[in-house]
């Protein structure tokens, strides 16, 4: 056999182990046993949590800030997850104040997925300053390895950030330009929910929750550190270290409201009656739905209404059932998510062209946002009293193979905060009527996808669904 027919029979056999591997854990996807009600994880919403107030961050000038208040605030420990860290201006920030934080002995730790935590966060120098601090560890979660293919998906999809233990901060965004600060032009309409203890932090109130949450995660044995020890090539670690500190004091300087004021958290929140952590199993295989039918069964229980917010929905089988099933239960659903020609998720919007009809089979209301730009918020009310601020997407994705954090907080107070905020987003969207043509609003134009776009999406939503519930 000839050499270069060797070379190309085990390329082949090498991309089907690493395209089979990848996959094939994937493909099967657990069910979540159904309980009756008193036996779910969101009927203990409706215990009591005394001292805690709820508010919500929406703007990304507001993200900013809040994160530089909190991590300025911090005395004994902070906690960062996230999904995305990328090298930029609010990067900078950030960890200039989280070195600051750890100069005046605050521990802090760190946790990224391990895919992205590789493609933008390797050999940053600034990282580097960081990781090898004394009172800062910073950890990937399940770094991709080719030799095991497996490892390719199951990402850790979380995004919050706790402060000693009285402040907690969670939603969709990531940690960088185009979520955070007004450093980006283009960048993305998002939501978070502030949650902050006044008073006695005893009890296993929802901080409490997430700090176990988080550290059931930290310990995972695909957790590794990071950072902590420099290649002998890299010979500027001090050098980003001093600029981090000189970039502090510039900050100090240019926020003066944030640095030189006392934080005023009580003015930024309502007070809320409970609050409760929903999560999905941490390992890096296929997941039991947990959020999703958990959210599905608080929206059975409703008796007004439902009000979702989700960037794109991408349904297996099972999804449509249950979504179904709570449209009869409840039959005023409604859903917010982008339209095709905003959207920046370009599988999820080819996979929603494909099956926007299926979607609207299932007796929800849908409405497609034509803002400026895409919408990343995940969010949800139902009836005057529930919310939920969450990390999670109604995608596959988000509901089999990844981690994600959802926020379910009972206050009438916080549920019209958040239903504000999302009823401005619906005068930019335009309602689906059941033959799929759109209602009237005056002040909304659908922008029509260009011929081009319409015939990649024609092509796109069909290849796609060979793997879809990777989606």
């Amino acid at each position: 056999m000839k050499k270069g027919r060797i070379i190309s029979i085990t390329a082949v056999i090498v991309l089907l182990y690493i395209i089979v591997g990848s996959s094939l854990p994937f493909i099967i996807q657990p069910k979540y046993k159904k309980t009756d009600w008193n036996n779910t994880k969101v009927s203990k919403i409706y215990g009591q949590s005394e001292g805690l107030r709820a508010g919500i961050i929406e703007s990304n000038e507001e993200a900013l800030d809040i994160r530089l208040r909190m991590i300025k605030d911090a005395k004994e420990r902070i906690v960062l997850s996230t999904f995305d860290i990328r090298p930029g201006k609010s990067s900078d920030d950030i960890f200039a104040a989280l070195l600051a934080a750890a100069d005046r002995g605050v521990k802090v730790r760190i946790l990224v997925d391990g895919l992205y935590g590789t493609l933008h966060m390797a050999g940053e120098s600034e990282y580097y300053a960081a990781g090898t601090h004394n009172n800062i560890e910073i950890r990937f979660y399940n770094t991709p390895n080719l030799l095991k293919p497996w490892t390719v998906h199951g990402r850790l999809h979380d995004k919050y950030l706790l402060v000693d233990d009285d402040l907690l901060l969670s939603g969709g965004r990531n940690t960088f330009d185009y979520f955070l600060g007004s450093y980006s032009g283009g960048a993305s309409f998002d939501r978070e929910a502030l949650i902050y203890k006044s008073g006695d932090s005893s009890g296993n109130d929802v901080i409490k929750q997430t700090y176990d949450y988080f550290e059931s995660v930290w310990d995972l044995q695909v957790c590794k550190p990071v950072f902590e020890n420099v290649p002998f090539y890299k010979k500027d670690i001090r050098q980003a270290e001093e600029k981090l500190n000189t970039h502090y004091l510039n900050l100090i300087e240019q926020k003066k409201d944030i640095f030189d004021a006392e934080s005023n958290y009580t003015k930024l929140t309502v007070p809320v009656d409970n609050a409760i952590l929903l999560t999905n199993p941490t390992h890096i295989y296929a997941k039991e739905p947990v959020v999703f039918s958990e959210l599905v069964a608080l929206m059975e229980k409703s008796k007004d209404r439902v009000f979702i917010q989700t960037p794109y929905a991408v349904f297996s089988k099972d999804m449509y059932k249950e979504m179904t099933e709570a449209a009869k239960a409840q039959p005023n659903i409604t859903m917010l998510l982008n339209s095709t020609a905003v959207g920046d998720n370009f599988m999820a919007s080819s996979d929603y062209t494909l099956n926007r009809k299926k979607l609207l089979g299932t007796g929800v209301t849908l409405y497609e946002f034509y803002g400026s730009h895409s919408t990343h918020g995940k969010s949800l009310v139902i009836d005057d009293d529930l919310s939920a601020v969450m990390s999670y997407n109604l995608d596959m994705r988000s509901t089999y193979i990844d981690t994600e954090v959802a926020l379910v907080i009972r206050g009438k107070e916080f549920n019209k905060l958040l239903e504000e905020n999302m009823l401005k987003m619906q005068k930019e969207a335009l309602k689906v009527k059941k033959d799929g043509s759109y209602g009237s609003n005056a002040s909304v134009e659908a922008k029509e996808l260009t011929r081009a776009e319409k015939s990649i999406f024609s092509i796109t939503s069909v290849v796609f669904q060979l793997f879809r519930f990777l989606l």
